[in-house]
């Protein structure tokens, strides 16, 4: 297991409707520099969402859910490096509740509104693990990811 700790910062992101959430908190990104951003909280609303199920594997990613119609945004949680690693959870109007991996196509109904953290002294990265066939995070200090850069 790989941890550190980090000095917090804090931004926050308000998106509109008709605006597509996971690549606008990655243009988000991007355009701020930040290194180790993650999803403090998400309280809003979609029209439409594309999410990978629980039973995924590498081999077989093709257990994908296409959802259209308003949802509450229940929770989004994950980290935002290049290649995002979020999970949400949706309610529809009669307060079921689905949830998975965003793969995108989250479309803002009214708001998305959007508090992203970044652990200062750290960067995120990803790379392939072999036990899951995955690309998972890599955790390293600002000055380990300089180095490698």
């Amino acid at each position: 297991m790989a941890a550190a700790g980090s000095a917090l910062q804090v931004h926050a992101v308000r998106f509109g409707p008709g605006q597509e959430l996971l690549a606008g908190l990655q243009a988000f990104v991007e355009e701020r520099r930040l290194r180790a951003p993650f999803i403090i909280t998400c309280v809003g609303s979609v029209t439409r969402a594309t999410l990978r199920l629980a039973n995924a594997t590498a081999t077989n990613t093709n257990e994908v859910l296409h959802l259209s119609g308003r949802f509450e945004i229940v929770s989004l949680v994950g980290t935002l490096n290049r290649t995002a690693h979020l999970h949400i959870s949706l309610s529809d109007p009669d307060g079921r509740t689905v949830g998975g991996h965003v793969l995108g196509d989250l479309e803002v109904f009214t708001t998305a509104e959007v508090v992203v953290g970044e652990a200062a002294d750290l960067q995120f990265s990803r790379e392939m693990d072999q036990r899951t066939g995955f690309p998972e995070l890599v955790v390293l200090t600002r000055s380990e990811g300089e180095e490698s850069a």
